[in-house]
């Protein structure tokens, strides 16, 4: 079996340990870093993403292939860096300010590393100067907010208020998520998408960037 392939199957498994050995054999073997980020962990990633979206797999298989995957991400960093790879693109995501829930946030996290994206967590609990400070400071393209309390959805529009006073609404796209969320309450706070699972975002942020 091809050295990618096998490495793409051994990370839906959630073996971190073989996916080290495996990056650490294709860097041996002269496989270029993108080449190894591409069709092997990002390859192994999105069927990951599909399975989970089928219903085939559950949250903790998710978990466990995202840490395989930063297994072997932590090996191709370097190498990346060094020969002065892009990412696709970044985002900067987090859980809107008096909210401390992040399972959901943190999927989305897992999903958009895994399809090859620089995520920048603020974490939860992230106040509405935060985000623009740090998609300003990053050159991120979307920033990402979630939140699971009604009580905390309108520091979404705070936030979405104040790229427009920034001057950089246009620039930067804004996607929402979380349970009490809907995309009619997504539009009505000005926000760009709203992003009902981890799947979709990674969707929307692609489309935004242009990517496929």
């Amino acid at each position: 079996m091809d050295i990618l392939q096998q490495l793409s199957e051994i990370l839906q498994k959630g073996d971190a340990d073989k996916v080290s050995e495996l990056t650490k054999n294709a860097i041996a073997n002269k496989l270029g870093p993108k080449v190894i980020l591409d069709d092997g962990l990002i390859a192994g990633m999105a069927i990951v993403g599909e399975k989970f979206k089928a219903h085939e797999i559950f949250l903790p298989d998710v978990l466990l292939a995202a840490k395989a995957m930063y297994a072997g991400m932590d090996l191709l960093k370097p190498l990346l860096i060094k020969e002065g790879i892009p990412t696709i693109g970044k985002v900067v995501i987090g859980t809107v300010q008096g909210d401390l829930h992040d399972i959901g946030k943190n999927l989305v996290g897992i999903m958009l590393k895994g399809a090859g994206f620089e995520v920048i967590d603020l974490g939860n609990d992230v106040p509405p100067e935060e985000f623009i400070e740090s998609a300003q400071r990053e050159g991120a393209q979307v920033i990402g907010m979630s939140a699971l309390l009604t009580t905390t959805m309108p520091v979404m529009k705070k936030v979405i208020d104040m790229t427009k006073e920034c001057g950089i609404y246009e620039r930067i796209k804004i996607v929402v998520g979380g349970a009490p969320l809907s995309a009619e309450y997504a539009q009505e706070i000005g926000a760009h998408a709203y992003c009902f699972d981890a799947l979709k975002a990674v969707e929307c942020v692609k489309g935004y960037i242009g990517v496929n």
